[in-house]
């Protein structure tokens, strides 16, 4: 994708964009899915197969085919989202780990319901939920050993960026041990942006960067320069501080706006 695509969902607006990493000639690697599970209620999901593990491409959209299908089965049968998302969850780990081919892939899904949201995560790609001033509402814990020390304070954001081991993810979809975070369900007011993205997003732009770029405007001009900006630092263009090219995935989810009110279908 050069542009991010929008749509209306769960009463306000989604931006979904997904690109290869600069100069990669080897398939995206990544996958993101936005299923309507109802007029004021959706899932958003991003997967990232797991760089250097064979199949990544293949885990990824397994693991999001296995979700949609899970979720599609609990709305005709009446069956709660979280059930259907911890089943899928479950059902995508047993269905990587039968490839038999060391696949695996980290998973950020999002519910959302009328205003309330709720994340789950496996591995290192991220959930952030920041208000219109840039108030920090949720932020999920990376599963990895930089993700564990930046929680306890050992490590900075910008240290954090910049480690040697920051590529080293500990819990993933296609292990035995997998184990699935639940985030408590928070409530959206009107105007604050959401996002799940795939570690390519937060190891090239710091948390204080994303959310100065999403957090106001118009929604789908706030996908194209997040993903500029982090292009451009992928790229390493003169000015900018190294960047690691990675595959890029990631959704934003604005409640209250939509398309129709604000002529963004026009861009």
């Amino acid at each position: 994708m050069s542009r991010a695509t929008t749509l209306d969902a769960a009463s306000g607006q989604v931006a979904v964009f997904s690109a290869r990493a600069p100069d990669k000639e080897s398939a995206n690697e990544d996958a993101a899915a936005v299923i309507f599970q109802g007029p004021d209620d959706a899932v958003l999901l991003v997967a990232d197969g797991v760089g250097g593990q064979p199949a990544g491409q293949q885990a990824s959209e397994v693991t999001l085919h296995i979700l949609r299908d899970a979720l599609e089965d609990a709305s005709r049968k009446g069956v709660e989202t979280r059930d259907a998302i911890l089943n899928g969850i479950e059902a995508a780990n047993e269905a990587v780990i039968g490839l038999g081919s060391g696949a695996a892939t980290t998973l950020a899904v999002v519910e959302i319901r009328e205003n309330i949201v709720r994340p789950y995560h496996i591995g290192d790609s991220m959930i952030i939920v920041t208000g219109q001033r840039g108030r920090l509402k949720l932020q999920t814990i990376s599963h990895s050993p930089v993700g564990y020390a930046v929680e306890a304070g050992f490590l900075d954001e910008e240290e954090a960026i910049h480690h040697d081991e920051r590529h080293l993810v500990s819990n993933v979809i296609g292990n035995v041990d997998m184990r699935i975070e639940i985030g408590s369900a928070i409530e959206l007011a009107q105007k604050d942006t959401l996002i799940l993205a795939t570690d390519g997003l937060f190891d090239n732009l710091s948390v204080t960067e994303i959310i100065e770029i999403i957090r106001k405007g118009r929604l789908k001009p706030a996908a194209d320069r997040l993903a500029r900006s982090c292009i451009r630092r992928m790229s390493g263009e003169p000015g900018d501080r190294p960047g690691k090219p990675d595959d890029l995935t990631f959704i934003l989810f604005r409640r209250g706006a939509r398309r129709s009110n604000n002529k963004e279908r026009a861009d």
